[in-house]
């Protein structure tokens, strides 16, 4: 029988199994499962009232605690504080402290935790991201994630996949952020509502892998239960190039050769975008669907610009920020934050030289956090502003006040932007 990459992979995960089909419950072994500081606490305690001593493998449960930290209040700290107990009780290997963590969905990959053909689950709906690899991954909500703990498996439905194909050549400054933003603003925030969003063509094939992790990351915006993209060349090279990794690439290439969709695999749905004339795009306020090009936009004032998070807080994204930036400063009224998405990536950004631009630009550099993204902390707007950021949601009071309003796009555009002072494009400032 065909299957989709995704029915191949929740089949593999589903012992004495031998066939399997969208729709179908089934009981899933579990490779990863993800927590945070936000969300860890209510599966400790749900964990705790099983009457659950142990965790079923003190490897591949992962506690990173970045959504509040570094604690911003008293509440905050006690939660940090609860995470970081709990993996001293438990003895887990990839719990990560402040000064060694990242942001989850970009620390996760960096560190080599992902591999083709996993299926991970975490109390983030982001957690899609690592899709991008070639695993499927998806959140749940923390009840479901101390069952895992306990478990070590999951209840799934299987999901219908709908499949993306991106034909043509990309525009200068446009990137995978833009490919996603325009796909949910096509098909809605429901359009993919519990499916599987299978990202493919000759697009995706030339894009970098931090473009392809971003797009995956907003697969959740469509409604979708997950986004995967066919692991290839690119994949295995940075699976080379992650820090834990000791497997040299030809070996996940003789692996994971044949993870991949058949060819007369079923759909629920097939769209095909010829994206040549795509222009950067950014999701207007409060919904990521609600979508125009940068062009139409150019008379919307900012007096925030965020550059970061688990969708665009990566080595590559600072890069083309800091083309944007270079030599040049950011309007006096935009208060403009760049966050590193790991430690790593903020040396590696020092390294280079580009923190030493976003300071001469007039930027604030922060530790890598989750913070301004779900208005936790590190930039809270007031009534009445509006922010252009990096992120991946814009609902109403997202980033602070109900009254306040947030624009989502590229790094370059949000450089940009916070140097005109209004939504700009790229071209506008570096041509």
């Amino acid at each position: 029988m065909p299957y989709t990459i995704t029915e191949k992979i929740l089949l593999k995960h589903t012992p004495g199994k031998k066939d399997i089909h969208p729709g179908e419950f089934i009981w899933a072994k579990v490779d990863l499962s993800l927590a945070n500081d936000i969300t860890a606490p209510l599966a400790i305690e749900e964990f705790k009232k099983a009457g659950a001593k142990k965790v079923f493998d003190t490897k591949k449960v992962v506690l990173v605690p970045d959504h509040f930290t570094p604690a911003k209040d008293l509440k905050s700290a006690n939660q940090a504080k609860m995470l970081a107990n709990f993996a001293q009780e438990q003895n887990i290997k990839n719990y990560f402290e402040l000064g060694s963590m990242g942001i989850e969905h970009a620390l996760l990959p960096e560190l080599g935790l992902i591999k083709p053909g996993d299926l991970v689950v975490g109390a983030d709906s982001h957690t899609c991201t690592y899709g991008a690899l070639g695993a499927f991954s998806t959140g749940m909500g923390s009840t479901d994630i101390a069952a895992s703990w306990i478990s070590g498996y999951v209840w799934l439905r299987v999901p219908q996949t709908l499949k993306f194909i991106y034909t043509g050549r990309l525009k200068k400054w446009v990137s995978g952020k833009d490919l996603i933003l325009y796909t949910i603003g096509n098909i809605g925030v429901d359009g993919a509502l519990y499916k599987a969003m299978e990202f493919c063509g000759p697009v995706i094939e030339n894009l970098e892998i931090d473009a392809r992790l971003s797009m995956c990351n907003m697969a959740i915006e469509a409604g979708g239960k997950s986004g995967i993209i066919q692991p290839d060349e690119l994949t295995f090279e940075y699976l080379k190039q992650s820090q834990k990794s000791k497997v040299k690439s030809q070996n996940y290439r003789l692996k994971f050769k044949n993870l991949k969709s058949d060819k007369d695999a079923k759909y629920e749905k097939i769209y095909e975008y010829d994206v040549s004339n795509l222009e950067p795009q950014v999701a207007c306020p409060h919904l990521p669907s609600n979508v125009k090009p940068v062009s139409q936009l150019k008379k919307v004032a900012v007096n925030q610009a965020v550059i970061g998070s688990c969708t665009n807080g990566r080595i590559s994204d600072l890069r083309l920020a800091a083309k944007i930036l270079k030599n040049k400063k950011v309007k006096s009224t935009v208060r403009t934050i760049i966050i590193p998405a790991t430690q790593n990536i903020y040396k590696q950004a020092i390294k280079e030289g580009l923190i030493e631009i976003f300071d001469k630009a007039g930027c604030i550099i922060s530790t890598p956090t989750c913070g301004p993204c779900l208005g936790g902390h590190c930039g809270i707007l007031a009534e009445g502003e509006t922010a252009i950021a990096t992120t991946n949601r814009n609902f109403i009071g997202r980033m602070g006040s109900p009254k306040s309003f947030v624009y989502l796009s590229n790094p370059a555009v949000a450089a940009a932007s916070a140097i005109k002072g209004r939504i700009a494009h790229p071209e506008e400032v570096v041509g």
